[in-house]
């Protein structure tokens, strides 16, 4: 297994051009790591809500709920 600083000496050498390439494949499987995540986090709440976990609330009843935290000091 590499190293940070394994991997930073190795990515130094690299060609301009490569250097371009290795950011943007990190930064694209970055992002698909995140929607991974993103993705995994949904259906978990979905399965939550479908178990009854979650009670039906109004957007209205929601945003009040939310208003109401943003007032309250931190614990």
């Amino acid at each position: 297994m590499s190293t940070l600083e394994q991997v930073l000496k190795d990515a130094l050498q690299l060609s301009s051009e490569q250097h371009f390439l290795l950011l943007k494949i990190l930064q694209n499987r970055h992002h698909e790591n995140r929607r991974a995540e993103i993705a995994a986090d949904a259906q978990q709440t979905l399965a939550d809500f479908h178990t009854g976990k979650f009670r039906h609330q109004s957007a209205q009843d929601v945003i009040s709920a939310l208003r109401q935290s943003l007032n309250e000091p931190e614990k």
